[in-house]
């Protein structure tokens, strides 16, 4: 018997490729609203410094079509000043009206902890309710009472074919984790979805590209990966 695949609406997605630069993609995001779960808008590795009238454009169409918007945040691995993170917080808010943040380059040990609680809390405070961390790799399992999804893979499609899931995951529901994988080659992408499924993480993006911005392209294919194995 074939496994049962999950729900529609698992694409959680980073797309850092300028709109000006490439229109289609973003188009593209609209075209494929009710499969996801989230956008991450990331207009100059954070909301840069003044209001970009393209991604200001690109963020109302997505809401108009329902998409949930998150706002890149680099947490420098905890090394980034609260007062900083939380600035690019609220110029996500103010220019481009996020619904969370997406808190990148999360640290993974324990001792940090009781900092990433409390730029949750304070993203929350500003009117950004769902927090997704990414530390690209399974962290102490704190974490998971922390934010509403974590990020516990990032990387190529070689690595995650050798990844692990830690025994802790299981005691939460998948909708919590999600894997982003890249260099994904386009007769893979289905088994990218299955095996995140299989492994726990509701939520996915698989893409095809490389090098030091893999995440320049749209997910991988023209429907949600959730068919058979091609």
């Amino acid at each position: 018997m074939t496994p049962a695949l999950p729900p529609s609406g698992r694409l959680l997605v980073p797309l850092y490729v300028h709109p000006a630069v490439d229109p289609a993609a973003w188009r593209a995001l609209r075209g494929r609203a009710r499969q996801l779960y989230a956008v991450v808008l990331n207009a100059a590795d954070g909301p840069g410094r003044r209001r970009d009238p393209a991604f200001h454009a690109a963020a109302r169409d997505l809401r108009a079509a329902g998409v949930r918007l998150l706002g890149y945040v680099d947490t420098g691995y905890g090394r980034r000043s609260p007062r900083a993170v939380l600035t690019d917080v609220h110029r996500h808010r103010r220019w481009y009206g996020v619904d969370g943040v997406f808190y990148d380059q999360a640290a993974a040990d324990r001792a940090l902890l009781p900092r990433y609680r409390r730029l949750v809390r304070a993203a929350r405070l500003l009117g950004a309710p769902t927090a997704v961390l990414n530390p690209g790799t399974h962290p102490d399992p704190g974490y998971a009472d922390v934010a509403d999804v974590l990020v516990t893979f990032e990387g190529d499609w070689a690595s995650y074919q050798r990844a692990r899931v830690p025994p802790w995951t299981a005691g939460h529901a998948s909708r919590r984790f999600c894997h982003l994988v890249y260099a994904v080659p386009d007769n893979e992408r289905k088994k990218v979805a299955r095996t995140s499924y299989d492994r726990g993480a509701a939520l996915h993006c698989a893409v095809p590209g490389e090098g030091s911005n893999p995440w320049r392209y749209p997910p991988s294919g023209g429907d949600n990966g959730m068919g058979d194995d091609g």
